[in-house]
């Protein structure tokens, strides 16, 4: 009986192998999501990480080992049950995935007029919030098409936001933006965790993000086909393998 309770890890990775195309990308991954922090995924490009995020929301099946949400597999049994496991964390993909014929307001209500019972009233008052919460006051007429490359990326956020997910998977968010602007959705990223009290899956390849936002860091070698490191990322600057002392330590040459 797995209890649900701040010590008991959200997310449960068991000998994960993850597969593309027919290749093997990863295997042997064993690692757990603790409740309420930021884990960044991370390794150099083609080692498989928005694969592995691919695999954490159930998209794809896994080639072996499982994932289990709060105690349940996400890729086994009946469909139903594991489409509402699926509702309970918010997915942004890394190109926005916004509808491009709604409003910004009406991408945010699709998903809460589809899975609540909330009426019209109350549904426009969450988007609006939503909205508010990620910088985006006034946003609800908005179309997609209007917006910036970071109002689009914090849209897409306030959408992954909507039925208010225990967890919130981020796939490059910071992909696209100029400094200042991934920073400010790394300081997002950080107030959500705050004030909400979201915990946070998130695959970037910006060195900086890794130390602005992670409590902790999991390294995916693309060499060894698995993962190598997973800690805190000063700690793994430090004293972590010498792959993942040199992935990191890119920050400082930058």
């Amino acid at each position: 009986m797995v209890a649900n309770d701040a010590a008991s890890p959200l997310l449960q990775v068991q000998g994960l192998a993850v597969t593309a195309g027919g290749q093997a990308i990863q295997r042997g991954l064993d690692f757990d999501v603790r409740r309420g922090e930021v884990l960044v995924i991370v390794g150099p490009s083609g080692c498989g990480k928005s694969t592995l995020l691919r695999h954490l929301v159930g998209l794809e099946q896994p080639a072996a080992g499982r994932v289990l949400f709060d105690g349940h597999d996400l890729h086994r049994g009946a469909e139903a049950p594991r489409a509402a496991l699926r509702r309970r964390f918010g997915v942004m993909f890394q190109a926005g995935a916004l509808w491009s014929s709604m409003s910004l307001g009406e991408n945010l209500m699709l998903p809460m007029r589809l899975f609540t019972t909330l009426d019209a009233a109350e549904r426009e008052r969450r988007a609006r919030f939503k909205l508010a919460l990620v910088g985006l006051d006034g946003g609800f007429e908005l179309m997609p098409a209007q917006l910036s490359g970071g109002m689009r990326k914090r849209a897409a956020l306030a959408r992954a936001l909507a039925l208010d997910p225990e967890l919130l998977m981020l796939d490059e968010p910071g992909s696209g933006l100029d400094p200042l602007n991934a920073a400010r959705l790394d300081e997002l990223v950080l107030h959500l965790r705050q004030y909400l009290g979201t915990t946070v899956v998130m695959v970037t390849h910006e060195i900086a993000s890794v130390f602005a936002v992670a409590d902790r860091a999991l390294f995916l070698d693309p060499q060894e086909r698995t993962m190598t490191a997973i800690g805190a990322p000063q700690d793994l600057l430090v004293h972590g393998p010498a792959a993942v002392r040199a992935f990191l330590g890119r920050a400082d040459a930058a």
